[in-house]
């Protein structure tokens, strides 16, 4: 019976921890020879820094460098401390210019202009080009390797090219440019394949390539890939020049990237905490989003004061203690409400899909929607609410009906409340340049929670008197 891949992970760090344990370095260095990269990035992320100098010693050039460029950011940062200035120097030197412009822009600036000295002015040359580029741009993730010819070249004289170039990638289309190096568009390399060797490769050019230019935000050009089926895209700058290329694996790392952050943020974290295994920087991070939804829980407490005062000067002390214990049930289902709205709303912007990106025709659908649940949930509430009063025997010293329906009335308004601002907030965020994924976190919940307190009680207090 064929093993997981998990199974098989977990027999393979087995496998290395023995061999580590007995020091047998041949074995060892046979054993990863024979592995995939990212297999061993895995294992060296769960091992010791001790062990970890073993692999790294075990390992040739280019599997460590292939190592280092796929463990996660926490674990890079300890190998960074691992491994001597001369090895970082020569893996950095086997990566491709975009795989290394991303590892060395997590350096301090001290560190990265010393190690960028230290290569080949040619290569770093190509790194510090991808490192003026926004991180999250295509420039800040294309590869600048690529083949290029100009539009009166024959199909023989590509080939020619192609034969010629040291490229380590596989591609999948050649680039034409005019004589000023303008792009033109691309030729498919079954083109090159099945024409004539003296045919012209300008007049096999597709004049629809799509294309994103170095400042196209990475989601944009996520979104690009998966709705036209694209396996590379080419990269121009300002002036319509060819600067790089963009792959479909490439794209995969970005997609990967993207809906993490989204995670985090509607989780009320950072994906910040995971680059350093420090608990406390972790803490740091997290206590960054929680201080302030203390602040906004501080801020329900002030409006139960509030109407605790109001409803003690009316001498409605008795409903006041009643309702109270009505609260947490408001809060919850009105911020769960506006929870579902806004996350609904976050994929929608997120995929780029136009339907979601036209807020009238999102706002018909979700405010239908909003009625039935608000509806559905208020009448379904104040049943609730007069059960537990009857159960208790309170039905007739506390105007249990006014109750009930004060309850059901605020179980309305707060969905519809939550539901608008969980509709809205995130088309408000995309427009001034937040991430709309904010809109599904913990400070806009803490926020509905203190509007919905204030609905509930207001009407609560307008019915009793």
């Amino acid at each position: 019976m064929s093993l997981s891949m998990a199974d098989e992970q977990k027999q393979l760090l087995q496998e290395i921890e023995r061999l580590l344990e007995s020091g047998d370095t041949s074995a060892l260095r046979k054993l990863l020879s024979d592995q995939r990269s990212s297999d061993i990035a895995e294992i060296v992320e769960l091992v010791d820094n001790d062990e970890r100098r073993a692999i790294f010693d075990a390992m040739d050039k280019p599997m460590s460098a292939e190592v280092l460029e796929k463990v996660d950011e926490a674990t890079r940062a300890e190998l960074f401390e691992l491994l001597k200035d001369e090895e970082l120097i020569s893996l950095v030197s086997e990566l491709d210019p975009d795989d290394a412009a991303d590892i060395l822009s997590e350096l301090s600036e001290e560190e990265r202009a010393e190690l960028l000295e230290s290569i080949s002015p040619t290569e770093s040359a190509e790194i510090k080009e991808l490192m003026s580029y926004s991180e999250d741009s295509a420039g800040g993730i294309m590869d600048p390797v690529l083949i290029s010819v100009p539009e009166d070249a024959t199909v023989a004289e590509a080939v020619s090219k192609i034969r010629a170039a040291e490229i380590d990638e596989d591609f999948y289309s050649v680039y034409v440019v005019n004589k000023t190096g303008r792009f033109l568009g691309d030729v498919r390399l079954r083109f090159l394949l099945t024409r004539p060797e003296s045919a012209k490769i300008g007049n096999l050019i597709d004049p629809d390539t799509i294309y994103v230019n170095v400042n196209t935000d990475q989601e944009e050009v996520r979104n690009i890939f998966s709705k036209n089926d694209l396996i590379v895209v080419p990269v121009l700058d300002k002036n319509h020049k060819l600067v790089g290329r963009i792959t479909a694996d490439r794209v995969i790392e970005v997609a990967e990237e993207e809906a993490a952050e989204d995670l985090y943020t509607m989780a009320g974290t950072d994906p910040d905490e995971l680059d350093n295994v420090s608990v406390f920087h972790a803490a740091r991070v997290r206590m960054t989003w929680l201080l302030p939804c203390l602040i906004g829980t501080g801020v329900t407490a002030l409006v139960l004061m509030f109407f605790h005062d109001r409803f003690h000067i009316d001498n409605l002390s008795l409903i006041y203690t009643v309702a109270l214990a009505f609260v947490p049930m408001i809060a919850a289902i009105s911020g769960n409400a506006g929870l579902q709205t806004s996350a609904i709303v976050v994929s929608g912007l997120a995929t780029g899909h136009l339907v979601a990106l036209k807020l009238s025709q999102v706002f018909t659908r979700e405010v239908r929607i909003a009625l039935l649940v608000a509806l559905s949930c208020g009448l379904l509430g104040g049943i609730a609410c007069a059960i537990l009063l009857h159960t208790k025997g309170l039905e007739d010293g506390i105007k249990a009906m006014r109750l009930v329906f004060a309850f059901g009335t605020a179980m309305f308004s707060a969905i519809m409340v939550a539901t608008t601002l969980g509709l809205f907030l995130p088309f408000l965020f995309r427009r001034v340049g937040i991430d709309p994924a904010i809109s599904s976190g913990p400070l806009v919940t803490t926020a509905n929670d203190s509007i919905s307190v204030a609905i509930y009680m207001s009407l609560t207090l307008l019915l009793a008197t």
